[in-house]
């Protein structure tokens, strides 16, 4: 798979088939990314489990975190990882235990190793994208700002596959 571009169709799919994700590196943080894309999943509908060991056994917005993704009660269709490149490999090693779909590595993270051997164990792999910002632009929530159209434009752009 090339993991320098995807089609959308491949990533409208993930968001589609997954219903339950586990966010390693959540954070507590108003102000972090994680807390933000936490947040936004619960609202459309995902069930999320914050991984952080540093607050297991705390809440981030009213969801129970877990120390690690073996700790989770339930398997997980997405693991969501919102730490350094250099720490997804042993994730992903887990997220393959526990018998998760997919990887998603977000903005900023990309270990080819780690994809390979998720990919290799039958799961998607995303990397360097952020699942918040991809639902809005496949959804054409955020699609009136140009960034459906992969151009800056005042005008709408339909959805694909709408």
């Amino acid at each position: 798979m090339d993991h320098d571009r995807y089609e959308d169709a491949y990533i409208k799919a993930i968001l589609n088939e997954t219903k339950t994700v586990a966010m390693v590196g959540a954070s507590p943080n108003v102000m972090r990314p994680s807390f933000f894309v936490l947040k936004y999943l619960l609202e459309k509908g995902y069930t999320v489990y914050p991984v952080n060991p540093g607050h297991a056994g705390k809440e981030i917005c009213g969801q129970t975190v877990y120390a690690t993704l073996s700790d989770l009660p339930r398997p997980v269709d997405m693991v969501d990882v919102f730490r350094a490149s250099e720490h997804v490999l042993p994730i992903v090693e887990e997220a393959i235990a526990i018998g998760a779909k997919c990887v998603w590595m977000q903005l900023g993270v990309r270990n080819d190793e780690a994809a390979k051997a998720a990919e290799d164990a039958g799961l998607k792999v995303v990397m360097n994208r952020c699942p918040k910002i991809e639902f809005g632009r496949l959804s054409r929530e955020i699609g009136w700002i140009g960034v459906n159209s992969r151009r800056i434009s005042s005008k709408r752009k339909p959805a694909v596959g709408s």
